[in-house]
């Protein structure tokens, strides 16, 4: 077969996703992974981020430690220089990595236990003096607690020990105010005790003396005597009733537990969930009991102050009630944390989530994603869409005023500030993070998966904070993203060419190469063998820099290694590309968001001057600007809309234009770029639905299917249900 056969082969796979010719092969046994990943098969030889070590007494963000920098800190305290420093250095670089490999094979126990045991393993082999030193270094770590791997299940952990410390701050907060109004007010009742007429009979002075000096006094002659002239009741029957049951209510509050006793005393409210619904419940059942408790702390302040007026306050604290609460009550009591498993994401009890963020309840929530990719989804272009899925995050972040962090599994330390910067937050807060995916564990572990989904873009890190300022530039950051001011991510891939040479070449990370992680969609490439390359093969990244019609004669590749390191070349299909392409348009918006490549920077608005919003705006950046030319066509004007009609919340679009890239037919813009339906007879209920689903904000309502012979139907009024 001739080369320009071979060309056309590959122009015919990347058309159409059939392989023919000798020239390419499927890849799906080929043991192929990207090629800027061939450095990182053995993780456990690597110091990096993980494990994490817990650590139950750690402040604000410290609540959690990096194995290698613990490490690092007692060889920094205990090593003596020289060449005795060094061979402790060396064994102690040993055992740390003795621990990284025995936590990857699933050992869960604390820092101690484990260090112990490594030490013993190494002294086993080198010597029993060996173990001794090693053991003796270890009582300089500092820190002992649970030591986690990236496993799906070290977020929850990890945001639930953060929580716990957000918590602690609180409750040392709340005892240090309510003891001493504790303290005030039984003073003032034991004193008003002491100078009234009870407090002088015989029995009360008993009691007010030491057991071992009672038998030396006459207390009936005693109070005969004292009890001259004194007023029958120092306080009035309405204020020591009052200060009576505000002491009840401080004393038998059940919000914060004893300091000490926090994790075992059962007849205190528990505040962590595994769904929203048992979140939600709890809270309104103990609306009024918070009332109370916010009642009572009002009430002896101005007691403890000598400033209560009875004919003023009494009226004051009759009506208060739950409804009274403010943002700032709530904020002084525990934070509700609900981390939703990741197979239950779409469970009927965790269906209202949006609408407890939008609620202000004192809600924080992690929801754990291990599925970014939708084989439906990739066929027409579209990929990660949903409000269950990697979407959520964008979309909560346009309700405004919460808080909200997106990451990957394996970025979670290195944003360990932020975590407790949210956990810390007045309002709801909302951290979405994906803990690598589930179907392609078999060819990378749950670390690197993670890491490929943000460095390809597929899954950005990112966080906003509705309270940090008045404008995206202080509310929303990109922080830790690799080149965030860049579409890809760019590293220097170093290789051998075929006459041993060194070379090295630039090599872009996408989202195709994410997708090339995964097995299942194996048949969305093709390996092309090495005497079929040519130069009309361009680097994903750059074939999608070309003209349409310069991207017909190009086929796009990735550079993948297989199991022995030989650097290969893998096409990609037309249809991954169209994915790769839409997922860099979302990145872009990102960006914007953060100030990178900002159109209206770009054209110099000046500050005060009337705007339109730009592609990626929510309701709380821009003004929208009134247009003096009326459109060509008008969205209906606002009505009652019932489950089965398909119709947009027209007024709440952020102008993204993914429903336009869906269906341009379907969907159109009205004067102030907001979207309504045009034509739904334009288009199928598949694209409604997959609109619905994309839709930064959920405002897209699909409503019934009007075709009820189109393919699928079942599946897409399932998908359907959450936004009808």
């Amino acid at each position: 077969m001739d080369m320009h056969a071979k060309h056309q082969d590959q122009l015919v796979f990347h058309l159409t996703g059939r392989i023919q010719g000798s020239a390419l092969t499927p890849i799906a046994k080929a043991a192929l992974r990207p090629a800027l990943l061939a450095p990182y098969r053995d993780l456990d030889a690597l110091r990096y981020d993980f494990p994490l070590v817990l650590d139950d007494h750690g402040e604000g963000a410290d609540f959690a430690h990096s194995l290698a920098t613990l490490v690092d800190r007692m060889l920094g305290e205990v090593a003596p220089r020289g060449f005795e420093g060094e061979r402790l250095r060396r064994h102690a670089l040993q055992l740390e990595q003795e621990i990284r490999r025995a936590v990857s094979a699933g050992a869960d126990d604390t820092l101690q236990t484990l260090w112990d045991t490594a030490a013993a393993n190494l002294g086993a082999r080198e010597g029993e003096t060996l173990e001794q030193v090693l053991q003796h270094a270890g009582s300089a770590l500092h820190c002992d607690g649970p030591v986690l791997g990236c496993t799906p299940d070290m977020p929850a952990r990890l945001l639930a020990q953060a929580w716990h410390a957000a918590q602690r701050a609180k409750a040392h907060a709340f005892h240090a105010r309510v003891s001493r109004l504790v303290l005030k007010l039984s003073d003032i009742l034991r004193a008003a005790h002491s100078h009234s007429q009870a407090g002088r009979t015989p029995q009360s002075l008993m009691a007010s003396v030491g057991a071992p000096h009672q038998a030396q006094f006459d207390f009936e002659a005693l109070s005969r005597v004292i009890g001259k002239g004194v007023p029958r009741d120092e306080l009035p029957s309405a204020r020591h009733a009052r200060l009576a049951q505000t002491l009840k209510v401080l004393e038998s509050q059940r919000f914060f537990a004893p300091p000490g006793s926090e994790d075992a005393d059962a007849a205190y409210h528990a505040f962590v969930f595994d769904d929203c619904a048992s979140a939600a419940a709890a809270y309104r059942a103990r609306l009024d009991e918070l009332a109370a408790v916010v009642k009572a702390i009002g009430i002896a302040e101005l007691e403890v102050e000598g400033a209560y007026v009875e004919a003023e306050h009494d009226l004051i604290f009759a009506a208060q009630d739950a409804s009274a609460l403010s943002a700032d009550d709530l904020a002084r009591f525990p934070d509700y944390l609900v981390c939703i498993p990741a197979e239950r994401n779409d469970a009927p009890e965790n269906a209202n989530l949006m609408e407890l963020l939008s609620s202000g309840m004192p809600l924080k929530v992690l929801v754990l994603i291990t599925a970014l990719l939708d084989e439906s989804a990739i066929g027409t272009g579209h990929f990660a869409f949903g409000v269950r899925s990697a979407r959520l995050a964008t979309t909560a972040m346009g309700l405004g005023g919460m808080f909200v962090l997106q990451a990957p599994s394996s970025d979670l330390f290195a944003l360990r500030a932020r975590i407790a910067c949210g956990l810390a937050s007045a309002g709801p807060a909302l951290f979405c993070v994906f803990a690598g995916s589930a179907e392609s564990r078999d060819a990378l572990p749950p670390y690197l998966s993670a890491a490929a989904a943000m460095q390809s873009r597929a899954f950005p890190a990112f966080s906003y904070d509705a309270a940090a300022g008045s404008n995206w530039a202080t509310r929303f950051s990109l922080e830790n993203n690799p080149q965030p001011e860049r579409d890809w991510s760019t590293e220097t891939l170093s290789y051998a060419d075929a006459a041993q040479q060194r070379m090295q070449q630039a090599c872009a990370f996408t989202f195709a190469d994410f997708v090339f992680c995964d097995p299942r969609y194996a048949a969305h490439f093709a390996l092309v063998a090495p005497e079929a390359w040519h130069d009309d093969m361009l680097p994903v990244a750059e074939w999608l820099t070309l003209t349409e019609d310069e991207a017909l004669q190009r086929v796009p590749y990735l550079l993948a290694v297989d199991a022995h390191d030989t650097l290969q070349r893998v096409i990609v299909d037309a249809r991954l590309m169209q994915a790769t392409r839409r997922c860099l348009l979302l990145w872009r918006r990102l960006q914007e968001h953060a100030g990178v490549h900002d159109a209206h920077m770009g054209n110099g608005v000046a500050p005060d001057q009337p705007v339109s919003p730009p592609a990626n705006a929510t309701p709380d950046t821009a003004t929208l600007a009134t247009k003096d030319e009326a459109p060509s066509e008008q969205p209906p004007a606002s009505v009652e809309h019932s489950r089965d009609e398909a119709w947009i919340e027209t007024a709440r679009c952020p102008s993204c234009n993914e429903c336009q890239n869906i269906n341009p037919r379907m969907f159109a813009y009205d004067a102030n770029k907001q979207a309504y339906i045009k034509d739904i007879a334009a288009g199928t209920y598949r694209q409604l639905v997959e609109a619905a689903e994309s839709c930064q904000v959920a405002i897209i309502h699909p409503g019934a299917p009007r075709d009820s012979n189109e393919p699928d139907l079942d599946a897409l009024l399932a998908r359907a249900e959450a936004f009808r």
